[in-house]
């Protein structure tokens, strides 16, 4: 097989077509992806490709989706209720392998799920498995990966974990809690799939992935509050079905209790690797411990969340002006917008010169009582100021808050080194609307730690809306007067 190759990323704009793609873009294949809505997807993903329309109920489309490809990942898959939703996946999945005949794709490669084929299957797995079947028994070479959970930031099960982690201090969990799982990093799965794409093989395979620990959900939780710095009491009480745990999953993650639901009927017996041999044959990378796994988990998130520019993202995200509930993985964001009738230079000078003797422009008893408080609580206060009184860099402080992006005219991100029970960040971010307009977007985010710190963030909504709403106002006044010197 040619070491340069045509290759089609079906679901991309999911969570694991989205990591694999922005990974196979660094590659020398050419590579597209395919998703039911282009225009959407071209806003959210930042990288510049070529995006292909396919809807696996339009055959049509994806005989035109599949043109030319040697290389196809099948992604698509759906979490919905209903009956008739596993005859709906298995109808997607003939008529996506009828259309990749009809191309002559050389190979397709598909993630499914880890599962204990003596026990019976819940419908989620029951559907995925169907998947894979179909894909099999097509003409066309195939690769089935079967994973237990992925920890990564974004995949459902470990946002799962995540969300209880972080909210519930004690947790009376039912008995799916003590289920064994072999979980695997995000960055070993995406290793997998990769890997695939060039791997000599002369028939179709399957393959069981997992990391290097076998460990129950509650291993995994408690593993995650000890990186977090949490301290977490679970107590697994037997009698609590996947049916109420659902019921208990919704009053303490509600953002992910229908999804949810789906997840935990799956967890009904241990997903953990038997064949490992046949993988190790194939594959000769070791996998991350969930240690490991859930740090890199961690530290990736991080390193996206300082990427982040949100005036660029907002359009495409999930994020609701003035909505408290917004959130980027373990971050709470409140964001309010505004438009300026200025041009985005003289729009951003106000907030260059924000702070110090300048002063915050709108409600300053507000911010000086705050960083008093801050002085009581061991923290630096209001007292030092700004270095320059028009001039910023990153690392400079500004009263109790650090430079750690500055971007003019686009961005300029505060971190706060106040005494706090959690992280927390300022930003203001610009887009240039036109010569004469400008978008203007201030967030508050905040990285809670413990029940404590998500407390003290929802406190404090009033007051938010209360300072940014006139923060904003007073900037846009003082970009006027900017505009007319």
């Amino acid at each position: 097989m040619s070491s340069t190759l045509s290759v089609l990323v079906t679901g991309a704009s999911g969570y694991i077509g989205s990591c694999l793609l922005d990974i196979l873009l660094d590659s020398p294949h050419t590579v597209y992806s395919m998703v039911r809505r282009p225009k959407q997807f071209k806003k959210s993903f930042a990288r510049k490709h070529s995006i292909r329309y396919g809807d696996t109920n339009n055959y049509k489309s994806l005989v035109t989706a599949l043109k030319g490809i040697d290389i196809a990942f099948y992604f698509i898959h759906s979490l919905a209720e209903g009956d008739d939703f596993i005859e709906s996946e298995k109808l997607s999945a003939i008529n996506f392998v009828k259309a990749a005949e009809e191309n002559n794709v050389k190979r397709i490669i598909y993630l499914g799920g880890l599962f204990d084929d003596s026990q019976k299957l819940s419908l989620h797995l029951q559907s995925r498995n169907a998947v894979g079947d179909i894909i099999r028994n097509s003409s066309i070479l195939s690769i089935t990966f079967r994973a237990s959970i992925i920890i990564g930031a974004g995949s459902l099960s470990y946002e799962l974990i995540r969300n209880l982690t972080e909210r519930l201090p004690i947790m009376i969990t039912p008995k799916w809690v003590r289920v064994k799982a072999q979980p695997i990093s995000i960055k070993d799965v995406l290793r997998y799939l990769s890997d695939s794409i060039l791997l000599p093989i002369k028939q179709k395979m399957i393959f069981e992935i997992g990391g290097s620990d076998v460990v129950s959900y509650s291993d995994i939780m408690q593993e995650y509050a000890k990186q977090r710095g949490l301290y977490r009491i679970i107590l697994p009480v037997p009698v609590l079905s996947p049916k109420i745990s659902s019921l208990w999953l919704s009053l303490f993650t509600p953002l992910y209790a229908k999804i949810g639901k789906k997840l935990i009927q799956s967890i009904k017996s241990n997903t953990i690797v038997k064949n490992s041999d046949k993988t190790h044959d194939y594959f000769s990378f070791k996998t991350l411990n969930i240690s490991d796994s859930i740090k890199f988990a961690l530290d990736q998130e991080e390193s996206d969340f300082f990427k982040s520019h949100w005036a660029s993202s907002y359009s495409s995200s999930n994020y609701q002006d003035n909505w408290i509930e917004n959130t980027e993985g373990n971050k709470l964001i409140y964001i309010k917008k505004i438009i300026f009738n200025v041009p985005i230079i003289d729009s951003f000078f106000p907030i260059q010169v924000i702070g110090g003797k300048n002063g915050w422009y709108f409600a300053n008893w507000i911010w000086y009582l705050r960083g008093i408080v801050d002085v009581f609580l061991g923290g630096p206060g209001a007292i030092r100021g700004r270095k320059h009184s028009k001039n910023l860099t990153e690392g400079d402080f500004l009263d109790w808050w650090r430079v750690v992006v500055f971007n003019p005219p686009f961005q300029l991100r505060l971190y706060a080194e106040m005494k706090l029970p959690g992280r927390a960040w300022l930003d203001f971010s610009l887009k240039k609307l036109t010569e004469t307009q400008t978008e203007v977007y201030i967030s508050a985010i905040f990285e809670p730690k413990g029940l404590f710190g998500r407390i003290y963030w929802y406190s404090l909504y009033p007051i938010h809306f209360f300072i940014f709403t006139g923060l904003l106002n007073k900037i846009k006044i003082l970009a006027y007067r900017v505009s007319r010197e």
